[in-house]
């Protein structure tokens, strides 16, 4: 694990200061998996990974969340050799867009970059489910729960480690004290 946060340090994707999540708690770290990810070494790295973590998987999909999860979703379906979609959000509900969609039966790996909550990939497995796909397993490049939010049972993160976040009444008074910055993705329309 120190290695690939060696990797997140050295590429400047680990940012420190007052972040507010895509959780909507507060932190003083941040993972900017984008920042990492546009390396291919590295991105071909965290992809082969988790590609060797899911081959003996029967998997028909791989789907994510976007914005965050679609480059590492994209490039985990390309080194399986699976077909690639993501879920977006419109009018704040995640959904498939763009003629993507999942047929009953159709067996989906969930990709994504950062968990904290683990809300999106919750929003990813229910359009998946509804559709009536079968949700197979969940892959993320970091874990900021160390593995406190399980999502499914077939879980793997390259990255788990416990990343302190707090809610709106719960911030220290140092870290309040730093400007708030915001930069997920989950306000984009």
């Amino acid at each position: 694990m120190a290695d690939y946060i060696d990797i997140f340090r050295k590429t400047g994707a680990l940012l420190e200061g007052h972040f507010v999540l895509t959780s909507g708690r507060h932190s003083a770290s941040y993972f900017q998996c984008a920042k990492v990810l546009q390396h291919p070494e590295h991105l071909n790295q965290f992809s082969e990974k988790i590609s060797d973590h899911f081959s003996s998987f029967d998997i028909d999909t791989v789907i994510s969340p976007a914005v965050g999860g679609i480059v590492i979703g994209t490039d985990v379906g390309r080194a399986m050799n699976k077909r690639t979609i993501f879920a977006e959000r419109e009018q704040g509900e995640m959904t498939l867009r763009r003629g993507f969609n999942i047929e009953p039966g159709e067996k989906v790996l969930v990709v994504e970059d950062v968990i904290t909550t683990g809300g999106s990939v919750k929003e990813v497995m229910s359009v998946v489910e509804e559709l009536g796909g079968i949700v197979v397993g969940v892959a993320v490049i970091v874990d900021r729960s160390n593995g406190a939010v399980i999502l499914h049972k077939n879980q793997y993160s390259l990255v788990p480690m416990e990343v302190k976040s707090y809610e709106e009444h719960e911030i220290p008074e140092a870290l309040a004290k730093l400007p708030v910055e915001k930069p997920g993705s989950r306000s984009l329309k």
